[in-house]
Formats: structure tokens, C-alpha cells, sequence
């Protein structure tokens, strides 16, 4: 009787397809955890520079003062924030104010920091001429930067004095951001 030929592949053979295949995941796990954090970081400071512009158009829209401040009370900006007219001028959504627009909690691990002029309340007011206001002055501009990280990434979202944001990458755009 001849030998019969075997199909299939010996524990041997398996185990070390299953070790190559493991070497190379690990090898791009990091890369995948970096994309990830790069996506997460987009989309909120996307989303955040959407609320910025559309708290500035309802201001000019409305010829009122419109404003964008953190939803928790404690003034971090990670929990959310949220747009409103701020008839009462205290920066919080009181009861009869009208909200326009909510957004939930960043990404786990984000953190966004607000450098402002006038960073005594975390806050950013437009005027009905949608240029930035303090609580000072509605003369007085409010610029500054906010400053978006998760991991390794960052990004930052610049309001020059006239209220208008752009947003910049710090380890591409080096001393302009």
C-alpha cells in the first residue's frame, strides 16, 4: 500500500503563519491608533469651527448678541459647548434663552483649551455685526486661539481681531499657528 498523501497544514506551519501575521498587526497598530486619534481630532475641531460660524451668522442674522460656551458649567470645553442668545449677558443657557445649537461631549481623552482675551469665563460673543466681543466692551475684540489635543495630535483654532477662525496644524504650519 502506498502512502497516502495528507491535506492541510501541520501545527508547526499554522503557528508560524499565526506568529508572521501577529508581528505585523503589531506593527500597525500604532499607525492605526495615530490615524484614529488624527480623524477624531478633525472631526471635533471641524464641528467646533462649524459652531464658531454659525454662532457668528445668527449674531449678524439677528443683529443680537450670540454666544458659544462650554455646555458644563465648570467651563470645559471637552463636555461640549453649546450656541445661544444670550439675553442676560452670563454666558450660561438660562431657562428662556433660546438655543440654537448643542453639541455632545468630545472624543474620550480630548481636551480643548480656549486662550483668550478675556479668559476670565470660558465664552466667545458675537455682535449683530458678527465681530467678537468681551464682556468689557462691545468694542473690546475677543480673539485668541483654542487648542485641541488627543494623543499625539494637535490642532488649534486661531479667531484673529476680527472674530474670523481658521484652523492650523502646529507641527505643519510651525510659527503661523
Amino acid at each position: 500500500m502506498q502512502g497516502s498523501r495528507r491535506a492541510g497544514f501541520s501545527l508547526t506551519e499554522l503557528l508560524i503563519v499565526i506568529a508572521i501575521i501577529g508581528i505585523f498587526a503589531s506593527l500597525g497598530a500604532p499607525n492605526f491608533r495615530d490615524m484614529v486619534e488624527r480623524q477624531r481630532v478633525a472631526t471635533t475641531v471641524n464641528d467646533f469651527f462649524s459652531a464658531i460660524y454659525l454662532a457668528r451668522s445668527e449674531a449678524i442674522r439677528l443683529g443680537a448678541r450670540v454666544d458659544l460656551v462650554p455646555k458644563d458649567a465648570t467651563g470645559d470645553w471637552a463636555k461640549g459647548w453649546v450656541v445661544f442668545i444670550d439675553e442676560n449677558g452670563n454666558q450660561r443657557p438660562d431657562s428662556p434663552e433660546r438655543i440654537i445649537f448643542s453639541h455632545d461631549a468630545a472624543a474620550r481623552g480630548m481636551s480643548i483649551a480656549a486662550s483668550l482675551t478675556d479668559s476670565k469665563v470660558q465664552y466667545l460673543a458675537y455682535t449683530g455685526s458678527g465681530r467678537t466681543r468681551t464682556n468689557a466692551s462691545s468694542q473690546a475684540t475677543q480673539f485668541g486661539t483654542f487648542t485641541f489635543k488627543l494623543g499625539k495630535q494637535t490642532r488649534k483654532i486661531k479667531l484673529n481681531f476680527l472674530g474670523r477662525p481658521r484652523v492650523c496644524n502646529p507641527d505643519t504650519d510651525g510659527a503661523t499657528c
